[in-house]
């Protein structure tokens, strides 16, 4: 037997250190060659590490969410001489009963056993609950949901033939006020911040400490903006359905396009702003880890339903840990939509080093008045939806900000302009 040490690999270019942010194998376990190892994050990219070779986990280099050095030992592995470099050596014999014996992991399947023959096993009676109608019964899978949840069956009256089900249970919740309150509290849980979700605490308390946030509000009529958009979805051609985001995104570059201190990025250790040309469009994604925030590049020369395309690719890139390094960086401008689930306002933190970020809010129908035709006004039924924007206020100046949503609050409320180039 000899001992092997797998170093961390430069895993991109002047990354110093990364994080464990899983281990797949711990100490003790049979790892063959090729086979996954742990998951290490830097710079918001996941990378999923596998063993060269084959053999049994000797140390580990520490828990979930440390950080290590490239090229220092990630894990110690004993492996076979003779076949521990190529992988292809059998299991030790004490493996192999513990192959039988079960998984190590609850990840790993275990191997099929012997068919064995079944045990008479008793039907399982419902239990009865006695009502003032007579006796009721429930399942088992309905007597546990009521006994987590702390429901006397007996107060529950069936809607059918005397046996209580779920949906007994949801009406009995719906109409008694107040009871959700009685069920108790769920148990504490201690969620450890690694992975991606340490990286946006960091950023966000970087970008809240360092940035000097202000935050303008402006009411945008979308109604026409809408009909247009149902009015291209309705075309009948193969193109991708638009949803809102891809008009917002158009409508963006060309305000940045004529308020291009608000399309920069701010070097507070050169102090200097880079005003860019082109639009590299962050799109603040949430995921299952976290938000992400991939880029759509030069978003300023794509159509609406490229944008739409695009906004797809990236968004189930993120979700799904495919993204490359590069569509995760570089972004001069940013925009976080929460889509129907968007509040009243925001007022969301910028993404450093960037020193803008707009955030749309949901679209809400109210009464407004709006032109007659003949010179005077009429109440009409309208759809409304606040922009919220948020600069760095030693970069952008309020009326900086203020043109640029005035800007914006025009092509959005005339659409044909919008659409027009």
């Amino acid at each position: 037997m000899a001992r092997y040490s797998f170093n961390l690999p430069d895993i991109g270019e002047g990354i110093a250190e990364a994080e464990i942010v899983r281990w797949h194998v711990a100490v003790g376990d049979w790892v063959a060659e090729d086979m996954p190892i742990a998951d290490l994050m830097t710079d918001k990219a996941t990378v999923e590490m596998e063993t060269p070779v084959a053999g049994r986990v000797l140390e580990v280099a520490g828990k979930e969410g440390d950080v290590i050095a490239i090229g220092s030992a990630l894990v110690i592995l004993e492996t076979d001489a003779e076949a521990g470099s190529t992988g292809q050596g059998e299991r030790p014999a004490a493996d192999a009963a513990r192959a039988e014996a079960g998984p190590a992991h609850e990840d790993e399947p275990a191997a099929p056993a012997e068919p064995a023959s079944p045990a008479p096993v008793p039907p399982v009676e419902a239990v009865s609950y006695a009502q003032t109608s007579g006796r009721i019964q429930a399942s088992p899978a309905v007597r546990e949901r009521a006994r987590s949840m702390g429901i006397d069956l007996s107060q529950i009256r069936p809607a059918a033939d005397n046996r209580i089900r779920h949906a007994d249970l949801d009406a009995f919740l719906s109409y008694t006020p107040g009871y959700a309150a009685k069920i108790g509290a769920q148990a504490d849980e201690v969620v450890p911040v690694i992975g991606l979700r340490r990286r946006i605490a960091e950023a966000m308390s970087a970008s809240k400490r360092q940035i000097p946030h202000f935050t303008l509000v402006e009411e945008c009529d979308v109604t026409a903006l809408e009909e247009a958009r149902m009015q291209l979805n309705g075309a009948g051609d193969d193109r991708p359905r638009l949803t809102l985001l891809p008009l917002l995104i158009a409508a963006t570059c060309r305000a940045l396009a004529e308020h291009r201190m608000l399309n920069a990025r701010y070097d507070e250790e050169a102090g200097a702003v880079t005003r860019h040309g082109a639009v590299h469009m962050g799109m603040a994604t949430a995921t299952a880890n976290g938000l992400i925030v991939p880029v759509i590049r030069d978003a300023q020369g794509r159509n609406l339903w490229q944008l739409a395309d695009e906004i797809t690719r990236l968004a189930t890139a993120a979700r799904d840990g495919s993204a490359a390094r590069q569509e995760l960086s570089g972004s001069t401008f940013t925009i976080s939509s929460l889509g129907p689930l968007g509040g009243v306002a925001a007022t969301p933190v910028i993404n450093r080093p960037e020193v803008a970020i707009l955030a749309p809010g949901r679209i809400v129908e109210r009464p407004a008045f709006v032109p007659d035709g003949m010179g005077g006004e009429r109440i009409a039924k309208r759809k409304l939806m606040n922009l919220s924007l948020s600069c760095d206020h030693r970069v952008v100046d309020g009326q900086d900000a203020a043109l640029f949503m005035q800007t914006m609050r025009g092509l959005l409320e005339m659409p044909a302009r919008l659409l027009a180039g």
